[in-house]
This record gives C-alpha cells, structure tokens and sequence, in this order.
C-alpha cells in the first residue's frame, strides 16, 4: 500500500536521507533497496514496533503521541524546523491541527510601501506567504533582472529560480541557493500544501523542472530568516549580500527582504549600481 498522507510521505523521505552510519547502525550484508534506514531498523531505533511504524507511515494510524513524534524525530536526526514540521504534520493527521490558516490578502500596506521607500538605497522587495513578490524598491526590482516583466501571478522567487533564464544563472552557487528556497518553501507552506495557490506553484514547479522535483521531493524544511546569498549579476557584477527577512504583523505571512553589504566594501559599490539615485 502506497502511503497516503502528507507525514507518510514526510517519513519515508527523511527515512531515506539516513544511512545505518549515520544512526550508529552496521551496514549488513547483502544489497539493500532503499538508499536509507529500512522501516524495521527506523521502527528499533525509536521504540515502536514495526507494524506500528509501518501503518504510520502508510497512513493507516492517524493518532500518534507527541512522545512518539519526539522518539521517531531522534532516529531521523531532525533539528529545528525539520522536527517541528513532523510534529505540524502529526497534528494534522489526527485532526489536532487547529491553527486558523493566514489570510490570502496580497495587499501591501502604505505604511510598508513606505519602508521600502525610507530603506533606499539598500535592495528591499516584500514576499507573500509562498514567496510572490508584492511590492519592492527600485534597487529591489534591478536585483532580480526579468522579474518584474512577468505577469503578477508569476512574480514568484522560487519559480524565478528554476524557471527563468536569469533566475537559474543569477546565484552562485545555483544549487545551494535553490536547495535553500525549496527547503524555506517546505517550511513556510508545508502545512498548507492543499492551499490553491501553493498547490498550483509546486505543481508547475515539478511538471517544468526536474530539479525542482529532485529537491522536493528530499523533504528538507528549514526557514530562513537570513543569512548571505552571491550573485553574478548582468549589470552590476560579482556580489556577496547579507540579507534580513522581517515578518510584517497582521499580514497572513508577508516578509520584507532587506539586502545590504559592509560600508565601504566592493559589494557595498556593486549593490549601490542598482539604485537609480545613487548610481553614476
């Protein structure tokens, strides 16, 4: 039987990401078919027995305790964000989840708009929840060459990453950055996975591009609140940016994205070139 919820598939991904090295297992003998733990050496290393993991896993038992979640967390290594996304998938498997869903509004508030203004010269732009681009500052929309020609519905980074030419070519190094988005991505719509909008993005997303697939398909959650991306970009050149992400309040999950580099540095001179007032 084929598993038949969203923590099914959660588990067996992350099952397969786990070798018997890595649990402190012996290898064995003998050729194994699947990359990872099998569901008796998983079901052991967390106390359960293996039907019960088995029926977890597949669906079948829907009301797993938060100890349980906790032991089978433990054996697949998982950390921040990974482990609190089983316990959210748990949740919803028995009917726990409770949590209201954020609205869908993409209505960027004056007072933001103005922000993105006060925060020039610096590269600004605001995501929604399932990171489509709302609203950004001048420098903002010439750090993402190509995006602002397409249609609203397609201002999405996670799209612009795989989709488009500038998008695949912009990042350095590629597989990083996206390994990162589509992880963010898991984390912050992972819950919502039969929302219109997301389920539309991800399912493009894996009709157009093997890669996405490839990576989605790990199962890997980890949200980002900032950090340091390096671009190679068509008008400005080589450039390494830290950037800030800030949740904005009562707005069902919209972010500010607020890239800067250090006074005085190269990076600083090549991010400055993307603001129309402060470039030469």
């Amino acid at each position: 039987m084929a598993e038949t919820t969203e923590l099914g598939r959660y588990l067996r991904a992350r099952r397969g990401q786990v070798t018997p090295a890595d649990a402190g297992l012996p290898a064995g003998t003998g050729l194994r078919r699947t990359p990872g733990l099998r569901r008796e050496e998983l079901a052991t290393l967390s106390g359960v027995s293996v039907d019960y993991y088995t029926r977890l896993e597949r669906g079948r038992e829907t009301n797993p305790s938060p100890a349980v979640i906790d032991a089978i967390a433990h054996a697949l290594r998982l950390r921040g964000d990974a482990h609190e996304r089983l316990h959210d998938l748990a949740e919803m498997a028995s009917g726990r989840h409770t949590e209201p869903r954020p609205t869908t509004d993409d209505t960027v508030r004056e007072s933001v708009l103005r922000m993105l203004e006060a925060l020039r010269p610096l590269p600004a732009y605001v995501v929604s929840r399932f990171n489509y681009v709302l609203a950004a500052n001048p420098a903002g929309r010439r750090l993402l060459p190509g995006l602002w020609d397409l249609p609203a519905e397609q201002r999405n980074i996670t799209r612009y990453l795989f989709l488009h030419p500038v998008g695949r070519a912009l990042y350095v190094p590629w597989e990083e950055t996206v390994t990162a988005s589509v992880a963010h991505l898991r984390a912050i719509g992972g819950t919502e996975a039969d929302d219109p909008r997301m389920a539309a993005l991800v399912g493009e997303l894996l009709l157009k591009s093997p890669d996405f697939a490839r990576i989605w398909n790990r199962y890997d959650v980890h949200e980002r609140s900032g950090g340091a991306k390096s671009f190679d970009h068509p008008k400005v050149g080589a450039m390494t940016l830290t950037f800030e992400v800030m949740q904005l309040a009562r707005t069902g999950g919209q972010r500010m994205v607020v890239y800067q580099a250090p006074a005085g540095s190269a990076d600083e001179a090549a991010v400055l070139k993307l603001d129309p007032a402060s470039s030469p």
